[in-house]
């Protein structure tokens, strides 16, 4: 019951396993881009009120256990680490060496 998050009159334990696959599973997240996803990642959560249980980051893919407030929703969550992240800090440098997105969508309507 220690790691319950406590409101005013609720408890709740809320977690999700993510996992982010690079397009076509290129294995681009190596050497300094897997440390700098890696900081970027545990930034966003930290300001986001999110406790990582436990991540890996892999040259083609990101798993993250994290638990969360019931405030939040997994879309939001998702969005502002992956589409944050990703989409604004490394597509260019991805576009060169790919000529194309790396990341998948995940929200296209």
């Amino acid at each position: 019951m220690n790691n319950m998050r406590r409101g005013n009159h609720t408890i709740s334990q809320m977690q999700v396993h993510i996992v982010w696959v690079t397009k076509y599973r290129y294995p681009v997240l190596k050497g300094e881009l897997q440390k700098r996803c890696r900081e970027l990642i545990i930034q966003i959560c930290d300001a986001e009120d999110i406790r990582i249980l436990k991540g890996v980051v892999s040259k083609d893919h990101v798993h993250m256990h994290i638990e969360y407030p019931p405030s939040k929703a997994i879309s939001d969550i998702v969005d502002k680490t992956v589409q944050s992240y990703f989409h604004h800090n490394y597509t260019q440098s991805f576009q060169l060496l790919y000529s194309h997105d790396l990341f998948y969508q995940l929200f296209e309507y």
